[in-house]
């Protein structure tokens, strides 16, 4: 039997009879997403955020919502690469969302549990550079009565 044969074959209705069934293609391969349109979908009708939902609208919060996991994704694997580790743990997410501006902003009120903070020492607790010691003197003039 030739593998057309056979996809016909399998893939016909009950009994053998009639039309071949043609193969099921999902909102997602017709969009060319990874991300899940008829879950997205579900989840908006579920939520019942409005009376109607359009059929553009759940291809569109996918296509969105990949972008920004794609974009995090990059940011944080060019973190890892940096710490010269393979793979993403949540700090690297931390120190990516943190170092780009947009993303910050987006996520400014939220917290990546086990991200830590950016590694930043505020500038008056640097020494100064101009300050060099002389062999005789200890302290700084402030601390002198």
């Amino acid at each position: 039997m030739s593998s057309t044969a056979e996809a016909a074959a399998t893939a016909t209705t009950k009994g053998g009879r009639g039309k071949p069934k043609a193969k099921s293609v999902s909102k997602s391969q017709k969009a060319g997403l990874q991300f899940p349109v008829g879950r997205v979908a579900r989840f908006l009708k579920k939520g019942r955020y409005a009376q109607r939902l359009g059929s553009g609208s759940p291809i569109y919060l996918s296509a969105v919502l990949e972008y920004l996991a794609a974009e995090v994704l990059e940011l944080a694997g060019n973190a890892a690469r940096d710490n010269k580790k393979t793979r993403i743990i949540p700090r690297h997410i931390q120190l990516a969302v943190r170092n780009d501006e947009e993303l910050s902003k987006l996520l400014g009120s939220v917290t990546i549990a086990n991200g830590g903070v950016l590694p930043n020492i505020h500038q008056n607790l640097l020494p100064k550079k101009g300050a060099t010691k002389g062999k005789g003197e200890s302290g700084s003039a402030s601390q002198e009565f």
